[in-house]
């Protein structure tokens, strides 16, 4: 039985205060998908599949190591190296579904359980449009009741408009019949971006995915696009462009209250 995977429908919008004021808002459709629940979601849609081309599918090669190794180890294993043992509870992932075999996710994140319920880990997994990768491991102090606040140190290259010297602070609404998903984004000087994702809870259906096709059915290809438009933009306000650097050594950061670290 489908319980804790839902939709969520809402908006995202960025902020930019430095060097130059920017702003976006765009439509932003997403799952969240019970690991434990998704191949019984794809036996039972119509629409919905898991590594099969349908109207709207999920990939595991698509987040993670991009291995065959099962999502739910390599969480598991990531979680142990931050020192939280899930004990076999619910890892439930937000992200943006294929549609029609296509999809970009400049950022999925793995909500971690224990076995008690309790939100122990948050993975956010960031990709570029360098076709790289990487993950920040944070774990949750208090069993993740109320607002979550969390910090790292930017590890890995996502914007030719922004600088690696830069610090990410989160704040997280876990997703309920809302979420919230706010990221600061700072340098010595202090913030310089601030965004935010707000969105509700829809139960998961194959009429609720119809629904959603058939008003927004390019709304993986708009993502990609959105980028392109809005780094125009940038560029034509004259923000400054940086090199890409190499990617890190290691494609994980592991961040706690006394620092980062980057391991495999």
């Amino acid at each position: 039985m489908i319980e804790a995977s839902a939709l969520y429908v809402g908006h995202v919008m960025h902020r930019r205060t430095r060097p130059r004021a920017h702003r976006l808002n765009y439509r932003l459709v997403s799952l969240l998908l019970d690991l434990d629940e998704i191949d019984e979601l794809g036996a039972t849609s119509w629409l919905f599949s898991r590594n099969a081309f349908n109207v709207f599918s999920f990939r595991d090669r698509d987040y993670g190591a991009g291995t065959a190794e099962p999502l739910r180890a390599q969480m598991e294993r990531l979680c142990a190296s931050a020192g939280v043992n899930l004990d076999g509870g619910a890892i439930r992932l937000l992200t943006i579904p294929r549609i029609l075999g296509f999809a970009f996710n400049p950022l999925s994140v793995f909500y971690c359980h224990d076995s008690g319920g309790a939100l122990r880990a948050i993975v956010y997994e960031v990709n570029n449009t360098f076709g790289e990768r990487h993950s920040y491991v944070i774990p949750v102090e208090g069993g993740g009741h109320g607002e979550i606040r969390q910090s790292c140190a930017k590890d890995f290259h996502v914007s030719p408009f922004m600088p690696m010297d830069m610090r990410y602070a989160f704040r997280v609404a876990p997703p309920g019949e809302r979420l919230t998903l706010a990221i600061t984004v700072s340098d010595k000087a202090g913030p310089v971006l601030a965004a935010v994702h707000t969105a509700r809870r829809r139960r998961l259906s194959d009429a609720a995915l119809a629904r959603l096709f058939f008003s927004n059915p390019v709304s993986s290809v708009k993502v990609v696009a959105g980028i392109l438009y809005e780094a125009l933009r940038l560029w034509l306000k004259r923000v400054p462009v940086y090199p890409h650097p190499a990617p890190p050594a290691e494609p994980v950061t592991i961040a706690g209250m006394a620092g980062e670290t980057a391991r495999p």
